[in-house]
């Protein structure tokens, strides 16, 4: 009998690691997508392929050619756009999307979040005095503080920056990054402010927890609209959904 084969459209840590369990079975081929904007991604499970697909159009065709029983999207609660071309490029084909949405983070006390809309808010609500602002937003969304040059900038990033902002100190580095880790880091660097994604998760939350312990203020983007497909919270609960609709009709008893 030939392998189911399930599409994880990827990019992050939890991707990964559902690659990895499900490639572990050998009942399933596994196709890892990943977007290629990291130079030195980590070794992945399963097969890989690397580069956007183009547009719906693009994933749609793949499906198809690559004759995909099931699609997962893992990618960043970002990643809006992909996210909202799996859903349309399921609904033309008819296969089966599975959403691992990542609950967000939610404020505790302690915490001191200014709440942002985007990047480009992000960058305004850092404010006029001059401060040393931790980026903790990924290397292609710093050109929005390019306009506040009066700001000190702490960049950190997987790859190298091509953007450089005017007063900024650039580390590179992978996480996952312990509260203690960052804590000694905002010390060290004399960080007032931080700016950061809700991108929820344990990986990241360090630089959260750390910011609390500190009294350090954090600009909160929020996540970008849902695609509006319904998701679940774990990769256990993917693999889940994925192990109910692989299984036939009848088997099901429907």
């Amino acid at each position: 009998m030939t392998s189911r084969h399930v599409l994880i459209l990827g990019g992050t840590g939890d991707a990964r690691q559902l690659a990895e369990r499900l490639a572990e079975r050998g009942d399933l081929r596994v196709t890892l997508s990943l977007a290629g904007r990291t130079t030195a991604p980590l070794a992945q499970a399963g097969e890989v392929r690397v580069g956007g697909f183009g547009g719906v159009e693009g994933l749609t065709r793949y499906l198809r050619e690559e004759r995909i029983d099931t699609l997962v999207d893992a990618t960043h609660p970002f990643a809006a756009r992909m996210s909202q071309n799996a859903v349309a490029a399921a609904q033309i084909t008819g296969v089966p999307l599975i959403v691992l949405a990542r609950p967000q983070w939610e404020k505790v006390p302690g915490d001191r979040w200014i709440e942002a809309s985007d990047i480009p808010d992000a960058a305004r609500l850092v404010g006029d005095e001059r401060k040393t602002v931790f980026l903790a937003i990924g290397r292609q969304e710093l050109v929005p503080f390019a306009a506040c040059p009066q700001h000190r900038y702490i960049v950190r990033s997987v790859d190298a920056v091509d953007a450089a902002l005017l007063d900024a100190e650039y580390i590179l580095a992978r996480g996952p990054f312990g509260e203690a880790d960052e804590r000694e880091l905002f010390v060290r660097h004399g960080v007032d402010i931080v700016v950061a994604k809700n991108s929820g998760g344990d990986a990241t939350y360090g630089k959260i927890a750390a910011a609390r312990a500190l009294g350090i203020p954090v600009v909160m983007v929020r996540r970008p609209q849902p695609s509006g497909a319904a998701g679940v919270g774990s990769i256990a609960e993917v693999i889940a959904a994925l192990d109910h609709v692989l299984i036939l009709p009848a088997e099901r008893g429907e």
